[in-house]
């Protein structure tokens, strides 16, 4: 496929997948449903960060944790009493367990006290790569923090190709005039994000001549990336709805 069919095809895809439509049966329904930032921001990093298996169950999952939180994400996490934490109990997913939320709570409570945003903390660094693991960092950088909790925030400084947490970014960060994306961030430019690479992307990518390392690492997350930013240099990872899209007709 020459260069200008495959821009064709992402273009076409892109088109149809990045509507509102898409909304509904994907994770990021979960912090359209708020209109506060600091909720949004809560509530799509937990919808993302949980965002492994099917679809439903996700959106079912983010849902039951919220909730318990009472469905005001910020202001449980800012204003709960020891006495609010018992709600959290119980709750799992997968391999994120109570264990894991209760830091992520006691985190984000730390956090809160001294930030407005969360967008500050995805800002210490030249490059992504830099950005992300330094929010690693930081996200670990309380006394208490369970080992078992780290593998549940992926770094660059692992190999991971940060699939959730990129994908979280492209949330906040990435303009979106058709309502999907949020575009709450300003600081960082679309243009530095890397895309997400689920199974469906990873095999779409491949199939195009996008991504050719073996592994799905986040080498190969910036391959694809510098690979989509010869159709789209300002907004690569729009990309990843084009991808995800044709891996889903795929399948079916």
């Amino acid at each position: 496929m020459t260069h200008a069919q495959t821009l064709q095809l992402l273009e076409e895809r892109y088109d149809h997948y990045d509507r509102p439509a898409f909304i509904h049966n994907d994770p990021i329904s979960i912090p359209h449903r708020f209109t506060q930032r600091a909720d949004v921001e809560i509530s799509a990093l937990f919808a993302a960060l949980l965002a492994w298996g099917r679809r439903p169950t996700i959106i079912s999952k983010v849902t039951e944790l919220l909730r318990r939180m009472d469905d005001a994400p910020h202001q449980f996490v800012t204003q709960h009493q020891d006495e609010d934490l018992k709600k959290l109990l119980g709750f799992c997913h997968r391999t994120f367990c109570d264990t894991d939320l209760l830091y992520f709570v006691h985190w984000l409570r730390w956090y809160y006290a001294e930030h407005d945003t969360l967008e500050d903390a995805f800002m210490h660094g030249n490059t992504q790569r830099e950005r992300l693991e330094n929010f690693h960092t930081l996200f670990f950088s309380l006394p208490d923090a369970p080992q078992r909790t780290r593998k549940h925030v992926a770094t660059p400084a692992r190999g991971s190709a940060c699939k959730r947490v990129n994908m979280y970014l492209r949330w906040l960060v990435r303009p979106d005039d058709r309502g999907v994306d949020f575009g709450l961030w300003t600081r960082l430019p679309a243009a530095e994000l890397i895309c997400p690479i689920d199974v469906h992307v990873e095999r779409q990518a491949r199939q195009l001549g996008l991504l050719t390392r073996p592994v799905v690492d986040w080498r190969a997350a910036e391959e694809l990336t510098e690979n989509l930013r010869r159709f789209d240099a300002a907004d690569p990872v729009k990309y990843d709805f084009a991808l995800f899209g044709l891996g889903v007709e795929e399948k079916r």
